[in-house]
C-alpha cells in the first residue's frame, strides 16, 4: 500500500494562513475544488491492487482550530491534520488491509467542537460545504480512475462517519449502479438514527453478521452513562460488533476475536452489550479512567476514540465474511482464521 506521507507535504505549506470567506455562515479556507489527480490528496493509495475489493476509507476529526481567528474548516494541506489523519489511519483503516485494497482522500474538515456545538441542522450546513464536496470530488475520481469495477466498502469514523451519511443518502442515491457495488459501510462512531434510514429507503443496517449491501454502527460508552454524548443522536441504530445480532444479549469478551490496543493484538478485552434505551454499545471491562475520550468533547465514560481499537480484529473478520459473501465465496465462516482462509480463496 502507498501512504502518501504527510512529510512530503510541509514543503507546500509555506504560505501563511489566507483570509477566510464566509459560506452558509460559516468560515472557509480560501480554496474551491480539491485535484485529486493529485497525489498528494490522497492520504492511501495502494501500490498495487492485489484484491478484488476496495476499501474507501474517511477519517475523523485530525485537526483542531489552535486560535479563534483560523477558519472553522481547515485547508486541505493543513500540517496537523494531515498528521493527526495519517496516526489514526494506522489505527483504524488497517482494520480492513486484509480484504480490500485501501484508498483514503484527504479532505477539508470541520473543527470538531465548532461544529458539535451546533444544531443539528447547522452542523449539515457547515459540513454540506467544502467536506462533502471534497467527499464527492474524490469518490468522482476514485470511481472513474481507480475503482476499475470492483465491489467496494466504505469505512469511517465519527466526523468521517457523519460524511460517510451524506454519501450514502445522497451520492449512492444518485448512482445506484455504483451503490450495486457497495459491500458494507462502516459508520462507525456516528449515530445511524431511525429518521435517517426513513428518510433513505434505498438504505437498510446490518441484521447479522453475513448481510451485504448495509450499515454497520455503534458508540461505545462505559455501562451507566447518562451524560450527553455529542455523536449521539435519538433513536440511534446498533449492531453488536462481536456477536452481530442488535438484541441486549451480552457478547463476552471471551468470544471477541480480538483488540488492538495500543496498536498491539489483545485478547478477550472488550465485552459488548447493546443498551438498546440510549442506542449504544456498552463495554464494561474497560478502565474508564484509562480509555474514556476525555478531549473536552466526550464525557468520562464515553469510548469514542476506543470504537474501533475495541473490536479491531472483531471488524476485520466480519469485512471478510461479508467481502465473502458478496463476491459468492462458498465455505468461509466467520473465526479467528477467516483472514488466512479469505486470502487462499481469493
Amino acid at each position: 500500500m502507498k501512504r502518501v506521507a504527510s512529510s512530503i507535504l510541509v514543503a507546500l505549506v509555506v504560505v501563511a494562513a489566507l483570509g477566510s470567506v464566509v459560506s452558509l455562515g460559516f468560515s472557509q479556507s480560501e480554496e474551491t475544488n480539491i485535484d485529486y489527480s493529485d497525489e498528494s490528496h490522497w492520504l492511501s493509495l495502494p501500490e498495487s491492487i492485489d484484491k478484488p475489493v476496495d476499501v474507501f476509507y474517511v477519517y475523523p476529526t485530525a485537526w483542531h482550530k489552535i486560535n479563534q481567528n483560523e477558519p472553522d474548516i481547515c485547508r486541505i494541506d493543513n500540517i496537523t491534520m494531515l498528521e493527526g489523519a495519517s496516526r489514526v489511519f494506522e489505527t483504524q483503516a488497517t482494520a480492513f488491509e486484509t480484504v480490500g485494497n485501501i484508498f483514503a482522500p484527504y479532505y477539508r474538515q470541520a473543527d470538531a467542537a465548532v461544529c458539535l456545538s451546533l444544531s443539528l441542522e447547522d452542523q449539515n450546513a457547515m459540513l454540506s460545504g467544502a467536506p462533502k464536496q471534497d467527499l464527492f470530488d474524490a469518490l468522482d475520481y476514485y470511481f472513474e480512475n481507480y475503482n476499475e469495477g470492483r465491489p467496494f466498502i466504505l469505512a469511517g469514523h465519527s466526523q468521517g462517519s457523519n460524511m460517510l451519511l451524506f454519501v450514502l443518502s445522497e451520492y449512492m442515491d444518485s448512482h445506484p449502479e455504483l451503490y450495486e457495488r457497495m459491500i458494507a459501510a462502516y459508520v462507525i462512531g456516528y449515530s445511524v438514527t431511525d429518521e435517517y434510514l426513513s428518510d433513505n429507503p434505498h438504505l437498510r443496517f446490518a441484521e447479522g453478521a453475513g448481510d451485504t449491501g448495509v450499515i454497520i454502527s455503534y458508540n461505545t460508552e462505559a455501562p451507566g452513562i447518562q451524560a450527553d454524548n455529542p455523536v449521539l443522536l435519538e433513536n440511534a441504530n446498533v449492531i453488536n460488533p462481536i456477536s452481530w445480532v442488535r438484541d441486549e444479549t451480552t457478547a463476552p469478551a471471551s468470544e471477541s476475536m480480538g483488540s488492538s490496543i495500543d496498536g498491539v493484538y489483545t485478547e478477550h478485552f472488550a465485552d459488548a452489550t447493546i443498551d438498546l434505551e440510549r442506542g449504544v454499545l456498552v463495554c464494561s471491562t474497560a478502565d474508564i479512567e484509562k480509555f474514556s475520550s476525555n478531549n473536552g468533547l466526550f464525557p468520562s465514560g464515553v469510548y469514542h476514540s476506543q470504537d474501533y481499537p475495541f473490536y479491531y480484529y472483531d471488524i476485520r473478520a466480519n469485512a471478510e465474511l461479508r467481502a465473502a459473501n458478496f463476491l459468492g465465496l462458498s465455505g468461509l465462516e466467520a473465526s479467528s482464521d477467516l483472514s488466512g482462509d479469505l486470502q487462499e480463496a481469493l
